[in-house]
């Protein structure tokens, strides 16, 4: 690097831009990954899983050298009322052919951060960008609290507040429904009850998600993850309910954790870590013009979150490999044009990233909008009806049968709910 001059600057060392950093070393290219923390990961708040596929195409193999902590055998889902619950779970038979993992995103990324490193990537961590620097138009560089960096790209990695995609315009203030709250706690506890808790092998792990309980009448989902020895165990709500509700976060989550079901998991267990991020839920109306001339917008930064199906850290490593490709074709070109690097965005869409969040664009409302049967009537009557199924109490079953069908039809349960999420789908693909 000479003179403060690269060929591309990526703002931000989270998964996005990591994964642009790494893609653009790989390719000869001179890139600056600048993060602001102390180190990579250190501020982030995770519940979390990496997805093997995506994660894959970056670091091959990670499995085997990255810092790993269990690998996804089970998906568990939690229905809750205020003191049952109903359970389903989907484990995995195939021993070998993992489809996810858990990490520990301070250790992950700063493994990631490595890895680009090793392949050529200059890596500067406290480092605070205060501004983007323009010349006619076009982005040619970044000024930090010490000094100023010029490249001919600039890719913006910096989360879901992305002040530097506001600064040049291509992002507003968000709004508070297109945003939520994540609060998680990790929880120290003995690693054989850890196992025995969830029924996994030294190795394996199971994700929970968790609907209803404290939870109920809100937008808000519970989250639970198997580590090593800890467990994390969370929640996120829009940030609009909070203010509805008067919610204060750490409460809530204390509520969560009391609840019956999921007190067993965590009993005898030490909090070691407490963290809360904002984390964009905007989906595909959220997504604001990711380029310009002389830049491209990744991650959260882009808004590229799937909150329906809990992905964000495998949509911000494609978006983030995509903007690195574009970069290498203008770089070649010599073309950094608005024009040139519009092919980001034609990428993109081509991809799951934009295919899939376009197929969920109108679900987030219509699951607002139900959100009382979802999180309430739903666990209510999947309790009772696994109740009336089991109890032996001496009342005919037949008599039971009709008062749960009658009761389910006066709540609406069939006439307008069930199957609430084919019904989503349907509307969502008809676009």
């Amino acid at each position: 690097m000479e003179n403060n001059k690269v060929e591309v600057i990526v703002v931000g060392a989270g998964p996005a831009g990591v994964s642009a950093a790494i893609t653009l070393a790989r390719a000869g290219k001179e890139v600056l990954l600048i993060e602001r923390g102390d180190c990579a990961g250190d501020k982030n708040i995770f519940g979390g899983t990496i997805y093997a596929k995506q994660t894959a195409e970056i670091f091959p193999k990670f499995w085997l050298t990255g810092p790993i902590e269990r690998a996804i055998t089970e998906q568990k889902i939690f229905l809750l009322t205020d003191y049952n619950s109903t359970q389903f779970s989907y484990k995995y038979s195939s021993k070998g052919a993992y489809k996810a993992f858990t990490v520990n995103r301070a250790k992950w990324d700063k493994w990631c951060c490595n890895q680009a490193e090793k392949e050529g990537a200059y890596y500067a961590p406290k480092t605070l960008v205060k501004e983007l620097i323009l010349k006619d138009g076009k982005v040619i560089g970044i000024r930090t609290e010490f000094e100023e960096f010029y490249s001919d790209i600039v890719i913006i990695a910096d989360g879901v507040n992305s002040l530097l995609a506001k600064q040049i315009g291509l992002r507003k203030d968000i709004k508070d429904t297109d945003v939520s709250l994540s609060v998680k706690e990790v929880i120290k506890i003995n690693k054989e009850k850890l196992e025995d808790r969830f029924n996994v092998d030294e190795e394996d792990g199971c994700a929970c998600k968790i609907l209803g309980g404290p939870l109920k009448d809100k937008f808000a989902l519970g989250f639970m993850y198997t580590n090593k020895d800890t467990i994390s165990i969370g929640y996120s709500i829009s940030l609009d309910e909070i203010k509805k509700y008067k919610i204060k976060p750490y409460e809530l989550l204390d509520e969560l954790k009391a609840h019956p079901t999921i007190s067993a998991y965590i009993k005898d267990g030490e909090t070691i870590e407490y963290s809360s991020h904002l984390i964009p839920e905007g989906g595909y109306k959220a997504i604001p013009k990711l380029y310009d001339n002389g830049v491209m917008i990744v991650g959260d930064a882009a808004m590229l979150v799937n909150n329906v199906h809990f992905e964000g850290t495998n949509l911000a490593m494609l978006s983030g490999k995509i903007a690195a490709e574009t970069a290498i074709e203008a770089i070649n070109s010599k073309d950094f044009s608005a024009s040139s690097l519009s092919k980001y965005y034609t990428k993109l869409k081509e991809s799951i990233v934009i295919k899939d969040l376009k197929t969920h664009k109108n679900t987030i409302e219509i699951i607002k909008k139900n959100i009382h049967t979802l999180s309430s009537i739903y666990p209510e009557t999947a309790c009772e009806f696994i109740e009336i199924l089991t109890e032996a109490d001496g009342i005919e079953k037949k008599v039971k049968y009709r008062k749960f069908l009658k009761d389910i039809i006066k709540k609406g349960v069939i006439t307008s709910s069930i199957p609430l999420a084919i019904l989503a789908m349907e509307k969502c693909l008809k676009r």
